[in-house]
């Protein structure tokens, strides 16, 4: 359930170098933990998809996603930024019912959908989980992102409805987990503290984890030449990119690019609700026996019910539920740990504290007549400890739109 961009974008350069060397190498499924991690932090995902990127020249994926639109939101504008395949399966409940108006601000024009004489239907972007938090004259506006996408996900017509984009256009300040700056120099930090100067994994593991590892690798030797020399954390991460990408997940549809691209021609201020350090830390911070279940329960259901993941998740961000997302999460949880006391501290060192920590941070930003606009991973939104909820406490009225 644990992700963050930088060490995503070293882990997707490892796995495209590989797959450039063995091009009919297995293909990989994204389990449920895999999936969440994509929701929760910015700094790995980017540094794990640069790992891959610069390794390869294609990966094997069993939807690629469209080349249109890809330019504007390449890795590289992901200084600037930076996630999920179309589902099948149906949401498990709707969401609370939105208001259609939200304060301080006229929305833009509305690109309603429908056959008209002058053309067809014009594709909807996905609802995704936006809510509006006020207490008196302050208001915070909060998106759910995925920092790995689809790119059906973003019309290029109209890549966020109205409202996001009337919040965005009210808000002279976007607040993302982590800053462009931040953003653009964390691939080395990820590369610093996740890679061993020698074949570490193997004498980090338990002899049956580490067989169980490799022969998910199998069919590619060169993913398995550079997992070799990775600590247990920055391999999970590893192994979920594969899977993401294998799913049709890309980090140029993340929805962080996607908002920048928006974002930047207002020339707003861009900001982080954390230091590329306190993000790093969540995960480096981790004991050996945490990050030996992270990657434990990487690898323990099949290719075809990780699919189904990817699958029933992209939906319920499509949706827009962020409490559904957080319920979703809690029961595959439940079934995935394998110590559960130790899932437990791994969900507060990722998720949990770092809730707490953005909510500190945004009551630092915000202020009276001065909207601010906040995107963080969606499973951060939703639940008891959720940042949607720590703001219910701090007085404010959160509701859905």
């Amino acid at each position: 359930m644990h992700d963050a961009v930088a060490a995503r974008g070293v882990a997707r350069r490892h796995a495209r170098r590989s797959s450039a060397r063995q091009a009919d190498g297995a293909r990989f499924r994204l389990s449920h933990r895999r999936v969440m991690r994509f929701l929760t932090g910015a700094a790995l995902a980017v540094a794990a998809h640069c790992v891959l990127q610069g390794a390869t020249h294609s990966f094997d994926v069993v939807a690629p996603a469209h080349a249109a639109g890809a330019a504007a939101n390449t890795p590289a504008q992901a200084g600037q930024a930076n996630q999920a395949g179309r589902p099948a399966v149906p949401a498990p409940r709707a969401p609370s019912q939105p208001r259609t108006t939200l304060p301080g601000f006229n929305p833009p024009p509305s690109f309603a959908s429908g056959t008209t004489a002058s053309g067809p239907v014009r594709t909807q972007p996905a609802r995704m989980p936006f809510y509006v938090a006020t207490r008196g004259k302050t208001t915070i506006y909060l998106l759910g992102t995925l920092h790995v996408g689809d790119p059906n996900d973003y019309p290029p017509n109209q890549p966020f409805r109205p409202p996001i984009l009337g919040a965005l256009a009210a808000s002279p300040t976007l607040a993302l987990e982590l800053s462009p700056d931040d953003l653009l120099v964390s691939q080395d930090d990820v590369s610093k503290y996740g890679v061993c100067a020698y074949q570490c994994l193997p004498k980090l593991l338990p002899e049956p984890l580490w067989h169980k590892l490799s022969m998910r690798l199998r069919d590619n030797p060169a993913a398995l030449v550079e997992i070799r020399k990775m600590r247990p954390w920055l391999a999970a991460l590893l192994v979920e990119t594969y899977d993401s990408l294998s799913a049709g997940l890309q980090t140029e549809y993340g929805t962080e690019a996607q908002l920048q691209n928006v974002y930047l021609k207002q020339k707003g201020k861009i900001v982080g609700l954390e230091t590329l350090g306190e993000q790093m830390r969540a995960f480096t911070g981790l004991s050996l026996a945490q990050q030996r279940e992270m990657l434990a329960q990487d690898l323990v259901q099949t290719p075809a019910e990780n699919v189904a993941d990817v699958q029933t998740l992209h939906r319920l961000w499509r949706v827009g539920d962020a409490d559904a997302i957080a319920a979703w999460e809690a029961a595959k949880s439940e079934k995935l740990a394998r110590d559960k006391r130790v899932s437990a501290q791994i969900d507060n060192k990722i998720v949990f504290d770092r809730n707490r920590r953005f909510v500190n941070r945004m009551m630092q930003i915000a202020a009276p007549n001065k909207p601010i606009f906040v995107a963080i991973g969606a499973l951060h939104l939703g639940g008891q400890k959720g940042v949607l909820q720590l703001l219910r406490q701090r007085g404010f009225v959160v509701e859905p739109y």
